[in-house]
Order: structure tokens, then C-alpha cells, then sequence
């Protein structure tokens, strides 16, 4: 489960809270609709941004938890405009919902809460695929991490990472999720290639791969394309690989800032 929801759903099992969630905003805004804060009496978990507008939030949701600490029900909304009303420099509008929650809200509350995952494929355990694991961790990713090698997964993977060990290792993208951002950094040269030619012919076949990176130099693609091409994908097909991966103008090469380079393509890519 998501760390901050399931952080938030443990304690609510023992206390009862008042969630705060963002339902709309208007112009520029700390957070986007659907983010949200439980506040409890000892405390908050979560954020809707931060500054004024989270102080006032908690302050109005302590007020409500010591008048009726074990009430459920009971929600309202309120509209505020940031800059008149609290000073902040945003230029937007939001509207916030106040609901005081308890235990029974647990069930529901999981379901409502639970974040939409992108589909991330991670093919390689090596250095630089532990540190993009690690990276992606907090953020709303569902990753498929696949090597040929057996007994080489970090033993505290995250809930939101399946690890798989696939010989060949290329035969695990047929059952890759639809939609999957493909990330190939295998130790083998030869496993990359058989892999990236596997996920262009799935291109080709189903179009439902959305992202082909590949770790490596212009040099190594440039070597790939000519092969590929010998394999019969064509120019077009070929242009849907992004190698090197990660942005441009980032040039270290130490595992912890490839991850973050990759992780930050990642989310541009998908618009988070």
C-alpha cells in the first residue's frame, strides 16, 4: 500500500482524525485536487501544500476533533482564495472538504484514497536499477522489476514493486502491463537488445507500450539501430527508443543521480 495512506489508515484504526482533501482549485494552487491531509490530535500525516492555507486547515480540524472526538460524519466544504484571504501569493482559489473520520472509515477510506499507479517496467537489478527502485518508492509508480539472474533482488523491495526472474529475460514483456514505461539497463549488451527488439515488436503488434528508455551512450544506440534495422524495424519504429535516458544536461554517472535523472524524465513523461 501507498506509505502515507497506509501510515494514515494504521493510525486511524486507534484515533479518529478529520481528512482534509483538495476537491477543485481554480488558477494557481499548492496542490491539485484529490490531495489530502489526516489530522489528528497529536498531529498530521499528509499535505495540501503546505504554508497558511495547511495551518488554517489544521487549526479548523482541531477544532473539530475536540468538540466531538469521536464523530463521524458530518463533512463541509470551504472555498478560499489565497491571496485576499490568506495572504499567499499562489494567485488561485481552492475548495477544501472537511470530513471527521474513525475506524469504521477504514475500508472505504482505502479505496477512495489508493493513488493510480503508472505502470513502470524495470528490466536489470544492477546498481542503477536499485537506486531507480529506491527513487521511485515514495512516488505513484507500480514497478515490474525483472532480471535473468536468479537470487539478485534487494530483500526489502517495496510492496508496490512485483520482482521477477525471467529467462529469457526478453519473455517477460508479453505480460508487461498495458500502458508500461520501459526502463532497460540489463548487465548484458546482448539482453538489452533482445529486449528493446521485444518490446518494439509488442509496438508493433499491440501499440500499448508508452515509454522505451534504454541506459547506454549515442554510441551504443547508434550500434542497436543499425541491428534493429537488420532485425526489419524501421526508422519510425526505432525513433520511439529514448537512449541515452534521463535528462539532458545531467552527466553524472554515479547510480544515485542517474536514478534521479530517469525518475525526473519519468514524470514529466507522465504529466505528475
Amino acid at each position: 500500500m501507498w506509505p502515507e495512506l497506509h501510515l494514515f489508515l494504521s493510525r486511524l484504526a486507534l484515533q479518529p482524525a478529520v481528512l482534509v482533501r483538495v476537491e477543485r482549485t481554480q488558477g494557481s494552487a499548492p496542490r491539485r485536487a484529490g490531495a489530502w491531509m489526516a489530522v489528528f490530535a497529536d498531529g498530521a500525516v499528509g499535505t495540501i501544500g503546505g504554508g497558511h492555507l495547511e495551518w488554517e486547515a489544521q487549526r479548523q480540524a482541531g477544532e473539530c476533533l475536540s468538540r466531538r472526538p469521536q464523530a463521524s460524519g458530518g463533512a463541509w466544504r470551504q472555498r478560499t482564495v489565497l491571496g485576499p484571504q490568506l495572504g499567499q501569493c499562489c494567485g488561485g482559489a481552492l475548495e477544501l472538504q472537511y470530513e471527521p473520520v474513525t475506524a469504521a472509515d477504514v475500508d472505504r477510506l482505502r479505496a477512495e484514497l489508493a493513488p493510480r499507479l503508472v505502470p513502470v517496467a524495470l528490466f536489470g537489478c544492477g546498481h542503477v536499477g536499485h537506486a531507480i527502485v529506491r527513487a521511485l518508492a515514495p512516488l505513484p509508480f507500480d514497478v515490474h522489476w525483472i532480471d535473468s539472474r536468479d537470487n539478485v533482488f534487494a530483500g526489502d523491495t517495496p510492496a508496490h514493486v512485483h520482482a521477477e526472474h525471467s529467462e529469457p529475460v526478453q519473455a517477460a514483456v508479453r505480460d508487461l502491463a498495458p500502458g508500461a514505461h520501459v526502463l532497460i539497463m540489463s548487465f548484458s549488451h546482448a539482453e538489452d537488445l533482445d529486449i528493446v527488439a521485444a518490446c518494439l515488436q509488442r509496438r508493433r503488434d499491440r501499440g500499448d507500450l508508452t515509454f522505451l528508455g534504454l541506459i547506454g551512450s549515442r554510441t551504443k544506440w547508434a550500434t542497436f539501430r543499425r541491428r534493429l534495422v537488420q532485425r526489419g524495424f524501421t526508422d519510425d519504429e526505432l525513433d520511439a527508443v529514448t537512449c541515452p535516458i534521463g535528462l539532458p544536461g545531467i552527466t553524472g554517472k554515479e547510480p544515485a543521480v542517474i536514478a534521479a535523472s530517469v525518475v525526473a524524465q519519468l514524470l514529466i513523461a507522465t504529466g505528475q
